[in-house]
């Protein structure tokens, strides 16, 4: 295990934001939003690696390395990273990465060439249908300073604000019709807690398509699963999760917050199955596909058509009634 880096000075990060990188402001806590890479922005590159293995670390995972930078950072069409920018104290408080399907290329064996192609075989109808249409995203994260509500609203709103910039994204690239990415659980999370959120997952959301299949699936524990079977009686989804809610508090945990926050964007959300990422320090990572248009309005309304609004005069969007 090697020691994380240094922060990175802060002059230099400051440097590297600049007006043609920013996206947006967040529509609360007063936050800005970035869209950078390694190779336009190396120092803020950095700094994103620091902090994505500190959380990481210090939530179970990681890459042990000094510092979360991978090939998929930096090779020649890299993944572009989304960071939320805190003005006052001018550090990164959190962020995703990410890369548009249509520049995904297929490796020799033909899947694609991104993150997920190690834990996920993805069908041929998924790679003629919704990749060249879908934003793959990776890598979330909020640095362990923002996870307490000792931070105040820089804190509470810091998942609210990645959303910002992913909407705002979906209006600059109206190509994208899909998000998909992955919730991560860790091993010292439980495995009765895990099963349940899974078999919940499945329940309301699982693919019956196959689209995308875990290449090593987790399997549930038997004796955990003859348990939980009967614990969801309702067909209804917020019903059961009343019931998830309840279980897992029992247990003395919460839901991910990343759990919650795909389940509470859309009712149409497609769950893919869980694999154990052998390179991220055994971490359990289920694959989810959300359909933009399916988001539900208050969501739509808040991350995406704030930011259509601000630049309406620049742009013109008709796939959620804007004009």
């Amino acid at each position: 295990m090697e020691d994380i880096i240094p922060p990175v000075d802060r002059s230099l990060l400051l440097k590297e934001l600049t007006r043609e990188r920013f996206l947006r402001h967040t529509n609360k806590a007063g936050n800005d939003i970035y869209v950078v890479t390694a190779h336009n922005a190396p120092n803020v590159m950095r700094e994103i690696g620091r902090l994505r293995e500190m959380a990481f670390r210090d939530a179970g995972g990681g890459t042990g390395f000094e510092a979360d930078i991978d090939r998929y950072d930096t090779m020649q069409e890299p993944c572009r990273q989304l960071i939320v920018w805190n003005p006052d104290a001018e550090e990164i408080i959190g962020g995703y990465r990410y890369i548009l399907g249509n520049d995904v290329r297929l490796n020799a064996d033909g899947q694609p060439d991104i993150a997920t192609a190690h834990l996920f075989r993805f069908s041929d109808k998924f790679l003629r249908d919704y990749l060249p249409h879908t934003l793959e995203l990776g890598r979330s994260f909020i640095q362990p300073k923002y996870q307490s509500i000792k931070g105040g609203a820089k804190s509470l709103y810091a998942l609210d604000n990645i959303w910002d910039g992913l909407g705002a994204l979906t209006v600059r690239h109206p190509e994208i019709q899909y998000f998909f990415g992955k919730v991560t659980m860790y091993p010292s999370f439980g495995s009765l807690g895990r099963d349940m959120i899974l078999h919940f997952l499945n329940r309301h959301f699982g693919d019956r398509e196959n689209l995308v299949t875990p290449i090593t699936p987790l399997e549930p524990d038997k004796e955990n699963l003859r348990r939980i079977e009967s614990l969801f009686p309702h067909s209804d989804m917020k019903d059961n999760y009343k019931i998830l809610n309840h279980e897992i508090r029992a247990l003395g945990q919460n839901i991910p917050p990343l759990v919650n926050a795909y389940m509470n964007l859309s009712g149409t959300m497609k769950v893919f199955g869980t694999a154990i990422n052998d390179e991220f320090g055994y971490v359990e990572e289920t694959g989810i596909l959300v359909t933009v248009s399916d988001i539900y309005s208050d969501k739509r309304e808040r991350h995406i058509e704030t930011y259509a609004a601000d630049i309406k005069g620049d742009l013109q969007f008709d796939r959620f009634g804007i004009s």
